[in-house]
């Protein structure tokens, strides 16, 4: 105590304890990166104070929309599996690495997308490009509307998943890529031409661009 200048192992008895004065709370690395025209909802809280997230639009955000590339720590073995999440992969020097996020401080915004149950409720399509993974709008999002991913078509073979997701009554039944046409094919808006995956219809504007 500076007032009585003793040494003591709790508070003074004579003067009181001290007046702490808190850190103030950082956000942590993934919450930084949120673009202004999002915002992060709590949906759930668990056990632990565990919150469970969801990624919202503000702002009406426009059909072909990219995000990212997703941040995460490349990884063997994933440390970290949450049900409400997309498990992603990427293909690195010839080897195939997880993108792991242990805690928030180790990915970007993204990784708060939960996967979208249904094909009504899905507003993004993952694929990779480059060794990195990206989401990209498949509609226009509306206000107020929570972002929700799957798979593009080329990346579910790729993670050996159901390219589609479609609701009979109560229960989510996946269907096998070759079961189904695309309901809404990529189309080219130099020539007409429709594609399956984005990443077929990104490939077919390069020659657009080889040629110019």
């Amino acid at each position: 105590c500076e007032d009585c200048g003793k040494s003591l192992l709790g508070e003074c008895k004579l003067h009181g304890p001290l007046i702490r004065a808190k850190d103030r709370v950082i956000p942590s690395r993934a919450r930084l990166t949120l673009p202004h025209y999002l915002t992060l909802r709590v949906l759930e809280l668990r056990a632990g104070n565990q919150q469970i997230l969801g990624v919202f639009a503000k702002k009406v955000i426009q059909k072909r929309t990219q995000f990212g590339p997703y941040v995460g720590q490349l990884s063997t073995k994933l440390t970290c599996y949450d049900e409400s999440r997309l498990v992603l992969q990427v293909l690195k020097d010839g080897g195939k690495y997880f993108l792991d996020t242990p805690n928030e401080d180790c990915g970007n915004w993204m990784m708060f997308v939960r996967l979208a149950r249904n094909q009504e409720e899905q507003t993004l399509v993952a694929y990779q490009h480059c060794g990195e993974v990206y989401f990209t709008t498949v509609k226009p999002i509306e206000p107020h509307t929570e972002l929700k991913v799957w798979y593009a078509a080329d990346y579910a073979k790729f993670m050996e998943a159901s390219a589609v997701f479609i609701k009979e009554e109560s229960d989510v039944c996946p269907l096998p890529p070759i079961a189904k046409e695309p309901v809404d094919p990529w189309i080219c808006s130099s020539c007409g031409s429709t594609f399956a995956t984005f990443a077929l219809l990104e490939s077919h504007q390069c020659i657009h661009k080889d040629r110019v």
